[in-house]
């Protein structure tokens, strides 16, 4: 290997293991929220607060309430190959505690995200974690190969939970099979990052499914994606969606998220991110006992853009409390049934 590819190979190396070293000019700011650090396969994150996937768009849309380097990483608005219009409006309806969406998918496509949002957000200090999905396994082959070409990729999620496309959404990941094969398609192509499958909890047994990731190298898992509803326009007499059948998410699903959590934490050997219905410091705190090592904050930002510094101050007020030096001590051990 030459000098200089040996240099960048260290560089690499560094970074991953570095978090603030990411940060380029924002590194003096953001060490401040180098808080709780989490390492996650071969990377390490600033903290265990992250922004999940289709509530933070493309990393820079709450820049005026988050900085993105508070965040311990930014997942991402998923990216497909090709771009996406997504579903014909209605796309969101309000619930009593809760979100439906029927997004399905929009995106700039890979190309577009590549030249574009993802210098974006490294400029202004992001992590990037990176959603993904595709409709067959050449074409999630194809965007792992994209990926391992650019630095500062550190991180990507695999997007198996989604219930709002025809094709490579939730239905097609319901098999613990197709799951492993996704995984070691997109993990050979990315050995040195850290690759997440975030999974759907529509299914009978989801850790059927947290087996199969795992079995195909994950380095995470991510649970869990919307749970499937619908709404009735009463006007109309009709389904309010054009598919009928919509994702929904907030509070309403967490503790749904919390118990998949606690499943898949006893059934498998890899870190689980808890994602789903997270109002406060206190459902972070119980996702922590669950035994996640990380946590991703969603719809509650649409209302709620500081929860960020709610969250931050409520867990290191209470982990000091509790006379620990992290939030992952808080883990309960084994199952209490």
């Amino acid at each position: 290997m030459s000098n200089a590819r040996t240099t960048h190979a260290r560089m690499r190396t560094a970074e991953l293991l570095d978090p603030v070293a990411r940060f380029g000019a924002h590194a003096l700011a953001a060490r401040a929220f180098a808080v709780f650090p989490v390492t996650i396969g071969p990377v390490t994150f600033a903290n265990p607060y992250f922004a999940a996937s289709g509530c933070f768009g493309y990393g820079l849309e709450y820049a005026d309430f988050i900085r993105p380097y508070e965040m311990g990483a930014i997942a991402t608005k998923t990216i497909t190959l090709l771009p996406r219009a997504g579903n014909p409006l209605p796309r969101l309806r309000e619930t009593p505690s809760g979100l439906l969406n029927s997004i399905g998918l929009q995106n700039v496509g890979l190309e577009r995200y590549l030249h574009e949002k993802l210098p974006e957000l490294s400029a202004a200090g992001g992590t990037a974690f990176v959603s993904v999905a595709a409709a067959v396994l050449e074409e999630y082959e194809r965007i792992a190969a994209a990926l391992a070409g650019e630095p500062s990729v550190v991180a990507v999620e695999i997007n198996l939970g989604c219930p709002n496309v025809d094709h490579g959404g939730d239905r097609d990941a319901a098999e613990a099979r197709a799951v492993e094969r996704i995984t070691r398609a997109v993990k050979d192509r990315l050995p040195n990052r850290c690759v997440a499958v975030k999974l759907t909890p529509n299914v009978t047994d989801i850790t059927n499914l947290a087996r199969g990731a795992e079995q195909g190298g994950a380095d995470a898992i991510v649970a869990i994606n919307t749970i499937t509803g619908m709404d009735i326009d009463l006007e109309r007499a009709r389904p309010t969606f054009a598919r009928e059948r919509a994702g929904l998410s907030g509070p309403a699903i967490f503790p749904v998220a919390l118990l998949r959590v606690w499943e898949i934490t006893r059934a498998t050997r890899i870190p689980v991110i808890a994602v789903g219905g997270i109002a406060g410091p206190d459902d972070v705190i119980k996702f922590f006992m669950a035994g996640a090592v990380a946590v991703q904050l969603g719809t509650v930002l649409y209302s709620r853009p500081t929860l960020l510094a709610e969250v931050r101050e409520g867990v290191r007020a209470f982990v000091e409390r509790k006379g620990v030096r992290h939030p992952h001590a808080l883990a309960i051990e084994g199952s209490l049934a």
